[in-house]
């Protein structure tokens, strides 16, 4: 008798847990996901769609923290990442009159160029949205090909895109800032100041003694330019830079 052939044709569906249906459906409706199945007995059963997306979400384990962000998650590859990106933060601006950054739910920032970005859920879920072509290897730490302030920045760059980890990314840069600041060139350190503002807004830490230091540098004309050029998707930008001379 002859084996049942596998053939390869399957559809892997994610489930996550749930631990407040209500929150769940007001928050990925709000993004413009529509609930194709729901039900809350004899457990909770919840179907949501958006474009070809479809994420399932059953009971979530006794005693699991949201705040943890441990609960579950699933990956969504795309061809490009930054279309996604900028409909679910339009959605959010409809919807929240602003950009959800901090706490819980939030999506993270996106910057040009990057790879992937991640959509964290009331219950603590994690949908990463990664494109395709994204590098198979990446050098955590820091390209080996970088060295002091400029590597701590790429550094910072996985830290935050790829690990979703802000306060470590905080933390290195911070550390970096101390030791290789003084000798890195004025617009990387710029760089790396804006970086620690917009991370100490994230994480609720003080930013006043970083926008200090960053207005206190003397900025060339090709100096803004390339800080402009890295930093245009932070929204606050030309607010934190010092003035034009």
């Amino acid at each position: 008798m002859s084996e049942p052939m596998v053939r390869p044709n399957e559809t892997m569906v994610p489930l996550m847990p749930c631990t407040s249906m209500e929150e769940t459906l007001a928050f990925y409706e709000s993004l413009g996901f529509v609930a194709t199945y729901k039900q809350s007995r004899p457990y909770v059963y919840v179907v949501l769609q958006w474009s070809e997306i479809q994420l399932h979400f059953g009971p979530a384990p006794k005693g699991l923290d949201p705040a943890m962000e441990e609960s579950g998650g699933c990956m969504i590859m795309v061809d490009a990442v930054a279309p996604y990106h900028a409909a679910l933060v339009a959605a959010m601006r409809r919807s929240y009159g602003k950009v959800l950054s901090t706490g819980l739910p939030r999506i993270t920032r996106y910057r040009p160029g990057a790879s992937r970005f991640t959509l964290v859920d009331p219950s603590g879920n994690s949908i990463i949205f990664v494109q395709r072509d994204e590098p198979e290897e990446l050098e955590y730490g820091g390209s080996k090909k970088l060295a002091g302030l400029a590597k701590a920045l790429d550094n910072a760059r996985i830290l935050r895109e790829f690990k979703n980890d802000d306060l470590q990314a905080y933390r290195a840069l911070k550390s970096a800032l101390r030791r290789h600041g003084a000798a890195a060139p004025v617009a990387e350190r710029a760089i790396a100041l804006c970086h620690l503002i917009d991370l100490a807004l994230v994480l609720e830490e003080p930013s006043r003694p970083w926008l200090t230091e960053l207005r206190g540098l003397e900025l060339t004309a090709a100096d803004r330019q390339r800080v402009e050029s890295e930093l245009g998707h932070l929204e606050r930008l030309q607010e934190w830079l010092p003035a034009a001379p």
